[in-house]
């Protein structure tokens, strides 16, 4: 008993001073950070819910079944298996011990042994996962490329050495009269049956070898999961508590400098904008590298990255985690002598630069960072609320307005932006030029403020108003409208760019002029309820400008229809005989759930046959616009516009619905391809949902 007590303790203390130390370290890197903003630690209630359901109740682990479910049995398996630890260490001084009050009933020692093989059980899932899509067979597509391999399956292999030394010890513990549990415990009773017969004698030897295996690969394990990827066991919960609530989705965090968002007309001296070099993150920024499970999650609905783009945004994660932990040294040393006398190779670490070319060894190359699309399947996806938009957008940001360095065609769009308020740079006079043909006339606000008899303030936006596809739903909604006696006004020429894409590239100082702009314009006409048909629009205006001071109460064109349509004051009474699918625009879908109305809308509409798309509603692909892509050449890969196309077409839609004027265009661009290279029938066509609905309320020899 001496021995193994005294074994015991000591393997205690060196595994626990060793994970202690880079805990430490880990602790100190974060502090290095800038502070995160003080909404992380407000709401405790929504983040402790968060914790119950995505850490307890592995939320989004289950959306994948199979892995899922063995995650969940792995996790709950170790949270459970904890007890066995105490009745370890109990052991440790008394070889009868056990939990005092539950310690002998049968209930624990069957939860115990059940999830003994429970965990068990993951760990052959995740083997056959692994192997099935190791990236030696699956290339890219695996979404294990570039994940540390190695480190994973030691880590398995670690799990599978605390299950069986624990049946060891239990086992022998039953053969010896020691084991707490005389029913119950049947995965240790069948260890029990298999060693019993190597004599009394022989299993008290093993009794004491089998505690101390078990604890000892117990602390081996804490110990390697400090110093690994593993390190998210620790650190998930944590990510989760200060993840942004409700989602890191929708609007996009203003610029902030010291965990205080940064004034653009009068900025401070000190002001770090963006993020330029690692230690420009927050806390919470490596709080995220940290926790990266290099599950692959992400990437597996990357559209960038399923277009053989540079961007994978968990090597992202990945390369900004290797590169703090490799410039760690440089950060904490005290003072500029202690720097100087580090290592060449941490030297060599701290003057790369955050975003450059590989020849200038920069840790995330500018094609990464100009591939990514905003379209948040990576946020959606991550089991650990690890929130990659707000990283790229922050270093975008640091690259436009510090560095000047972003892709050359964004010049155009930014100065059309600047001088004429709308990308295409038509400017005012153009706005009104949808309006041509209406049966009705539109009102229009000409300075002051809405008449009490408008209802809503109708938001056309730059495409509604100037694109030829997007203006055909602009007509629509508006005929849907006066149909059913909403009374409306639009701005004309006094709308300028919500500024979307101009933040997404990262120009927040133009955004915000744009923005203040419009803020001042809306709440000078005094706007109430605004209605808009832009997804993008409708982001920006609805969670956007309430950080400009403008708190609206805004509904995308196809909640308010469906809206009309359920209270009878629209009637889709002609058939559209066609088989339609529909396309979920990422920043009306995925960013703001807004899943129902446009499916209710086509389910409105009689003869249509609906088929849906295999990526829809959360996992739905992205279109290619978002992120300002719209205004970027797509030079690498494939386009994404045209993989979202085949999967549209995959269908045997005739006619592929959207709700968005970007989708609309990029779709539409995608089906003439696919028509030219005889991929498509000429039957095929891109429409916004109104289109449907119109042609069905009026009948489609008036709604052409």
């Amino acid at each position: 008993m001496i021995l193994r007590l005294v074994l015991g303790l000591a393997m205690t203390a060196a595994a626990f001073a060793l994970a202690g130390r880079r805990v430490w370290t880990l602790y100190r890197i974060a502090r290095t950070g800038q502070p995160a903003e003080p909404e992380r630690t407000r709401g405790l209630g929504p983040r402790l819910r968060a914790i119950a359901t995505e850490v307890l109740g592995q939320r989004k682990l289950l959306r994948w079944s199979v892995p899922g479910l063995a995650h969940f049995a792995v996790f709950w398996g170790f949270v459970i298996l904890g007890a066995t630890i105490v009745e370890g260490y109990g052991a440790l001084f008394d070889r009868d011990f056990h939990i005092p009050l539950i310690g002998t009933q049968a209930w624990l020692g069957f939860i115990e042994d059940l999830f003994v093989v429970a965990v068990l059980a993951g760990l052959a899932v995740f083997a056959a996962i692994r192997l099935r899509h190791r990236p030696a067979g699956e290339g890219r597509r695996s979404r294990f490329f570039g994940s540390h391999l190695g480190a994973a399956w030691l880590v398995l292999f670690m799990i599978f050495n605390v299950m069986w030394t624990l049946l060891l010890f239990r086992g022998a513990q039953v053969n010896t009269g020691t084991f707490p549990y005389r029913h119950g415990a049947f995965a240790s009773a069948a260890a029990g049956r298999l060693l019993a017969p190597l004599g009394t004698g022989a299993n008290e030897v093993l009794e004491t070898v089998g505690v101390l295996l078990s604890l000892g690969v117990v602390l081996t394990f804490l110990v390697i999961v400090v110093h690994s990827k593993h390190l998210h066991i620790g650190l998930a919960p944590l990510n989760v508590l200060f993840s942004r609530r409700p989602r890191a989705l929708g609007p996009l965090l203003p610029v902030h400098s010291g965990g205080v968002p940064v004034d653009f007309e009068d900025p401070g001296e000190d002001d770090r904008i963006g993020r330029g070099a690692i230690e420009d993150f927050t806390w919470k920024g490596l709080l995220d590298f940290g926790t990266c499970t290099e599950c692959g999650r992400c990437q597996s609905q990357c559209p960038a990255w399923h277009t053989d783009k540079p961007l994978n945004p968990k090597l992202v994660i990945m390369g900004l985690r290797d590169h703090a932990l490799a410039k760690a040294p440089y950060l904490l040393a005290g003072s500029d002598e202690a720097r100087a006398a580090l290592p060449a190779d941490v030297l060599a670490e701290a003057g790369r630069p955050l975003v450059g070319p590989a020849e200038d060894g920069g840790v995330i190359d500018p094609d990464v960072l100009w591939s990514c699309v905003t379209c948040g399947a990576c946020v959606e996806q991550c089991p650990v609320d690890i929130e990659h938009v707000d990283h790229i957008v922050d270093m975008r940001r640091h690259q436009v307005l510090i560095e000047s360095s972003f892709p050359k065609e964004a010049n155009v769009l930014l100065r059309n932006l600047e001088r004429a308020g709308d990308p295409w740079g038509r400017g005012a006079k153009a706005r009104l030029e949808w309006t041509a043909g209406l049966p009705f006339p539109v009102r229009v606000l000409e300075g002051g403020r809405l008449p009490d008899d408008v209802e809503y303030l109708f938001w056309v936006g730059c495409a509604g108003a100037l694109d030829e596809n997007a203006k055909r739903t602009t007509r629509a909604v508006a005929e849907l409208l006066h149909t059913a006696d909403v009374p409306f006004m639009v701005l004309g020429g006094a709308e300028t760019c919500t500024g979307d894409a101009a933040r997404r590239l990262g120009q927040e100082l133009l955004f915000q002029e744009l923005g203040k702009s419009n803020v001042e314009t809306l709440d000078a006409a005094g706007a109430k309820k605004i209605v808009v048909t832009c997804a993008h629009c409708f982001n920006t205006i609805a969670n956007e400008y309430p950080q400009l001071g403008g708190d609206y109460e805004v509904v995308h064109h196809t909640q308010l229809l469906s809206r009309l349509v359920a209270e009878g004051r629209l009637r889709p009474a002609h058939p559209v005989d066609a088989a339609v699918t529909y396309h979920d625009p990422c920043y009306l879908g995925r960013h703001n759930r807004v899943f129902s109305p446009p499916r209710d809308l086509i389910g409105a509409v009689p003869g249509v046959t609906y088929t849906e798309m295999e990526r829809s509603r959360e996992t739905s692909f992205c279109c290619g616009a978002g992120g300002a892509r719209m205004w970027l050449e797509e030079r690498i890969g494939t386009r994404i516009n045209e993989a979202r196309t085949d999967q549209a077409l995959g269908t045997g839609a005739e006619v592929v619905a959207a709700a968005c004027p970007f989708c609309i265009a990029m779709l539409t661009d995608g089906v003439a391809t696919r028509k030219q290279q005889d991929r498509a029938g000429e039957q095929v066509r891109v429409a916004d949902v109104s289109d449907l609905l119109l042609r069905s309320v009026r009948g489609p020899a008036d709604a052409g």
